[in-house]
């Protein structure tokens, strides 16, 4: 008569088991690591309080150095008060700054915001464009922001949003072993199916707020350590 195997045994086949599919090289796991963090954060989004581009722009550029959190209380008020291009480009600066300095480095966010929005002025007709390349000649704007506002303002894969958390993750995940924004977007880009894109970075902010903190990643809880060659369980 056949024996069960024991829960010993059974762990210890589970523990082989995960061992090999963390050793898988990246493109042969990203695909169940997206599967299981959509399951796991169907509710993933843009954390920034926006009813339109314009307003996605302007919270991503103060979003620089702050938290969401502090943002969306700034813009609830701000964005009660101007409305459009034309009314940022006219704003009083030192009004301004004092409307959004909680946020931090108000002095220059002031100057790339009321930059910005005379530049879409001068050169948009007012409205926000929706190319990369007429974006990141805004003042202000660089490709992460504009990543921000192609993917989720304007329903457009044209990047994936590299901040700290998708940083952070993506290295654990030995999904990119560089450092700088534009090297680990690359890769992710090269691993990541286009359709994806917007939504991978939102997944890997969740992720990283929620589980793979800085300090203690939560990894007794993680429902992709059986992916993470970095998982410490």
């Amino acid at each position: 008569m056949r024996r069960k195997p024991s829960a010993i045994s059974r762990q210890l086949s589970d523990r082989s088991r995960a061992a090999k599919r963390r050793g898988l090289p990246a493109k042969d796991r990203i695909g169940p690591i997206i599967a299981k963090l959509k399951a796991t954060y169907p509710e993933a989004t843009c954390a920034l309080t926006h009813e339109n581009p314009l307003e996605l722009l302007v919270a991503t550029i103060l979003s620089a150095q702050c938290t969401d959190a502090r943002v969306n209380l700034v813009t609830k008020d701000l964005f009660h008060k101007y409305h459009t291009a034309y009314d940022y480009a006219r704003a009083n600066p030192t009004r301004f700054e004092e409307e959004i300095k909680s946020t931090g480095f108000f002095r220059n966010k002031t100057k790339s915001i009321l930059g910005m929005a005379k530049a879409l002025e001068e050169r948009h007709g007012g409205e926000v464009p929706q190319t990369m390349e007429q974006l990141v000649r805004l003042p202000g704007v660089g490709r992460k922001t504009a990543n921000v506002v192609l993917g989720t303002g304007f329903g457009m894969n044209e990047g994936v949003v590299v901040d700290t958390h998708v940083t952070r993750v993506s290295r654990r995940l030995r999904l990119s072993r560089h450092e700088d924004p534009v090297k680990i977007e690359q890769d992710l880009m090269q691993l990541v199916p286009r359709g994806d894109w917007t939504d991978f970075s939102h997944l890997l902010i969740h992720h990283g707020r929620r589980i793979c903190e800085a300090r203690r990643p939560k990894c007794e809880i993680c429902p992709i350590n059986d992916l993470c060659p970095s998982s410490l369980v």
